[in-house]
């Protein structure tokens, strides 16, 4: 009889419901559950469908198979509910049996080994056809003894129907283009059709076989394509040299847009006014434009079709959303601010300046305004054509004075004076701004003019700028579509060698779904991370600048930080709310439900979106339509010079127009090909741990601000505490912002178990006396200052720094007495110096001086400020002799 394979039990089951026919369900073979004294793997529980009948015996059965152990009898076979009087473990065993009437007990008469047998009914020893009343098909069943013995393997045998092996032909495996495609099908063919001798070219066969040589010419090339892109040195497309950089933990610099300051002007006639900046931009000069063009009006379509370099205003705030910028209000009287002189003619801002005196109360000025000084003419000719543009200046006020209130709204705050001239009881305003801030060059306020232009008095050399805000490059793109993802249709195939009876769900193909923006090239825009504290613990907040923060870090940030300017929606058309999808630079952090995509740049500009797969990233669902808002403008071509801007896109009739006093600056290309190649190997030798205390003091080193550090490792009680001395340049302190800065920087590589702490130097005071013999004919008094000014901590007028200056100093820093000596003696009208003292201030150590230098501790610095305000920072005593 043939034997199927079949994956379903029909059969068992309608001989079940026979009124007549009977079958083997299953059978059974005692080993380990066997009753004591039983004997193992001799005893077959054989089960029928329905009740045994009792003409079956031991000559009703016979058992084949076997490879070692052959020729296996029976000793007996009795139905279960009627068992052999055994042992009584045995007796009791069978008859607890369930539906003992439909198990036959059959003994052979030694157990087989691990092969398989089959155990067949048959009418007599002398006919093997089944009994009387049993289904053919169900009269047999294979079994093993040894079905409960240990095993690496599923018991259960594989029912599978392999389809038959094909030979494969004997092909050429060098064919690569359509020529040898074409060579190669019409041998195959003449092999397989040798009556086929049809060769030209208007024949179907030939135009279906010249086809497929054309298709194969493209898929090899596709495939030498593939090849290509495998590596990182021999890869073409920029979205593979990503990929491959990404490995080793390089993300790739796709640039960023330009940054400007640019100045609001009031209509003429209107004092104050509101304006939202939604929607505004700001246009490079155009001919034959106003400077206040009205949205989607014609001037409107021809300026944009003129493709001018395009920004737009970033929110007050510094928020990161796209679209959000909020309210701001000018002020025709920050137009132009007069600086105030109290009387005084040729005066200036000296460099390094961080506060001033302005003409008048400026009530509406307050603190984190920007302003932006300005030289407006020449001193020398007093001509306006003949300004400098280069002395213009940046700066966010701090603190505001008028009055005798505080201009940061805090409420009254008594002065010792009132802020007006008590001369000429002139109204006047005290501004004050960071140091980070500070003049970078003298600030002419009013001079004499040469004698060719008058030799008068030139007053408002420089004037300070209000109304001011930054702008920086890109063209917004609202709404742009992106089309529907494709509803799953395609099911994936089952895995060759599956057991083709398993009932597995067959999954979806997962839809593609990478839409390509049309704008080009996107966005890449700075963004900074600033430190809040939150219920007294520190969290990091993304901003696109620190509205608060000095004016000059507008334009300071790290690399990792620019990110692309884009936002996703994605809607169903059952009404659900929309999803609002990020850009992220990778979805290895993204979770399966976040709805995170990256953005990847080609060479060309082209930005292509790629989605998650639902692990690292959630997948699109069938049926979303995708939206996306982005900015397009990127790079170099953002930098435009000043008074470049002069138009402003605008609704609002109080805008009168625009200009940028200052150059557009912060713009950078993306890394090239050749770029990603050199620099991408090398990224992961790049430390980005800190173990020992010298990977402390270096992480600390690299931040902006920090000269050095030195860590000191200490236990505390319970863990380890990483004492982080910090010696800022300048010699400033710490203050909190500062700190909680640098302690966001350092936290990335701090390491489990280690705390973190942060302190100021040791500043060891120098206590130093010098005689001095002047040469005849120069004065004491201006050798004196001379020597006082070169070894001071400051700064001096051709540039040169002091010999104590803080930044030419830091930890453990041994110091020599040669130095000052040179100084000294550098100067014009010194004979001869000697240094009488040299020690630690308030310590009578001779010990120095005999040596010519002193050592310091690894914490500490040296210092002497010779400030009379602040003696104990250090002393400098001048014995001058000689010289008049």
């Amino acid at each position: 009889m043939t034997r199927y394979t079949c994956c379903d039990e029909f059969r068992r089951n309608a001989v079940r419901d026979h009124e007549e026919l009977n079958g083997i369900d299953y059978l059974e073979v005692l080993d380990t559950d066997a009753p004591r004294g039983s004997p193992r793997q001799r005893t077959l529980l054989l089960r029928f469908l329905k009740p045994v009948p009792s003409t079956l015996g031991k000559d009703s059965l016979r058992i084949e198979g076997g490879e070692r152990v052959r020729n296996i009898s029976i000793e007996w076979a009795r139905a279960a509910d009627n068992p052999p009087e055994t042992i009584p473990e045995e007796h009791q065993f069978f008859i607890a049996l369930p539906y003992a009437s439909h198990v036959l007990l059959i003994r052979t008469d030694r157990h087989g080994d691990h092969s398989l047998y089959r155990l067949l009914l048959q009418r007599s020893t002398t006919d093997q056809r089944p009994p009387q009343g049993f289904d053919p098909r169900l009269a047999a069943i294979t079994f093993s003894f040894k079905v409960e013995c240990p095993s690496d393997f599923d018991c259960k045998p594989q029912q599978d129907c392999p389809e038959p092996a094909v030979s494969s032909p004997d092909i050429n495996y060098l064919a690569k283009d359509y020529a040898s495609f074409r060579r190669l099908l019409l041998d195959r063919l003449s092999l397989l059709m040798p009556g086929w001798r049809e060769r030209s070219t208007a024949d179907l066969g030939v135009m279906l076989m010249e086809m497929m040589a054309y298709v194969g010419d493209h898929l090899s090339y596709w495939q030498d394509a593939v090849a290509t892109e495998a590596y990182l040195g021999t890869a073409r497309r920029r979205t593979s040299l990503r990929r491959h950089a990404l490995l080793v933990d390089y993300s790739l610099h796709e640039g960023s847009n330009a940054r400007v300051w640019l100045q609001l002007r009031l209509a003429h006639g209107v004092s104050q006014a509101t304006v939202s900046l939604n929607g505004m931009r700001f246009l490079s000069r155009l001919a034959n434009m106003p400077a206040r063009i009205v949205p989607y009006s014609r001037n409107y379509e021809q300026a944009l079709a003129a493709s001018p370099v395009v920004f737009e205003p970033l929110d007050p705030d510094g928020q990161l959303e796209l679209g959000m910028a909020s309210q701001v209000t000018l002020y025709s009287t920050h137009d132009e601010i007069h600086f105030y002189t109290w009387g005084d003619k040729r005066c200036c801002l000296p460099k390094g300046s961080t506060s001033a005196t302005l003409s008048g109360h400026f009530k509406t000025l307050t603190a984190g305004q920007v302003l932006i000084f300005e030289e407006v003419k020449d001193p020398v000719t007093g001509e306006e054509g003949d300004a400098d543009p280069s002395h213009r200046h940046v700066v966010r006020l701090t603190l505001v004075r008028y009055n005798g209130e505080d201009g940061i709204g805090d409420g009254a705050t008594p002065l010792r004076n009132a802020l007006t001239d008590p001369l000429t009881e002139e109204e006047i305003t005290e501004i004050e701004w960071a140091k980070e801030d500070a003049l970078p060059f003298p600030l002419c306020i009013s001079s004499k003019k040469d004698e060719a232009h008058g030799g008068d008095i030139a007053e408002d050399v420089s004037l300070a700028r209000g109304n001011i805000i930054l702008a920086d490059h890109g063209l917004t793109i609202l709404d742009e579509e992106l089309g529907f993802v494709a509803l799953q249709r395609l099911r994936l195939p089952l895995a060759s060698g599956q057991d083709r009876c398993a009932k597995l769900p067959r999954e979806f193909l997962p839809t593609r779904f990478r839409p390509v923006l049309q704008g080009k090239p996107l966005t890449h825009a700075a963004t900074i991370l600033k430190t809040i504290r939150v219920d007294r613990r520190p969290e990091a907040l993304r901003l696109r600048f620190d509205p608060m923060g000095p004016a000059s870090n507008a334009f300071v940030w790290r690399t990792e930080d620019i990110w692309p300017v884009i936002r996703l929606e994605s809607t169903l058309e059952d009404g659900t709310a929309p999803l609002t999808w990020l850009p992220r630079r990778d979805l290895l952090n993204s979770d399966g439900q976040a709805c995170h995509f990256v953005v990847e740049v080609e060479h060309d500009g082209r930005a292509v979106l790629r989605f998650g797969d639902d692990v690292h990233g959630k997948r699109p669902d069938g049926g979303r339509k995708f939206t996306a808002t982005y900015r397009i403008g990127n790079g170099v071509a953002g930098v435009v010079g000043a008074e470049a801007l002069v138009h402003v896109i605008s609704d609002d009739a109080n805008i009168g127009g625009v200009r940028n006093p200052l150059s557009s600056r912060g713009a950078s290309e993306p890394e090239t090909a050749e770029q990603i190649r050199r620099r991408a190997p090398e990224a992961f030798r790049t430390q980005q741990r800190a173990v020992t205390p010298e990977d402390y003091a270096k992480v600390t080193q690299d931040y902006p601000g920090v000269q050095r550090a030195a860590a000191t490792l200490r236990w505390t009680g319970s863990w380890h505490t990483v004492f982080n001395t910090v010696d800022r340049i300048g010699g400033q302190l710490l203050d909190r912002d500062f700190e909680l800065a640098l302690a966001s920087h350092v936290e990335p590589y701090r390491m489990a178990g280690h705390d973190l702490e942060f302190n100021n130097p040791v500043y060891v005071s120098l206590e130093i006396d010098i005689t001095i013999c002047v040469e005849a004919g120069y004065f004491r008094s201006a050798v004196r200052a001379a020597i006082l000014q070169v070894l001071s901590n400051r700064e001096l007028s051709d540039g040169m720094r002091g010999v104590f200056h803080s930044d030419l100093s830091s930890f453990g820093q041994t110091v020599f007495l040669s130095p000052i000596y040179a100084a000294v003696r550098g100067v014009a009208g010194v004979e001869s110096v000697v240094i009488t003292r040299f020690q630690r201030q308030g310590q009578n150590d001779m010990r120095y001086l005999r040596f010519g230098y002193m050592k310091l501790d690894r914490l500490e610095i040296p210092r002497l400020d010779n400030d009379p305000n602040y003696p104990e920072h250090g002393l400098l005593r001048l014995y001058m002799h000689g010289g008049k």
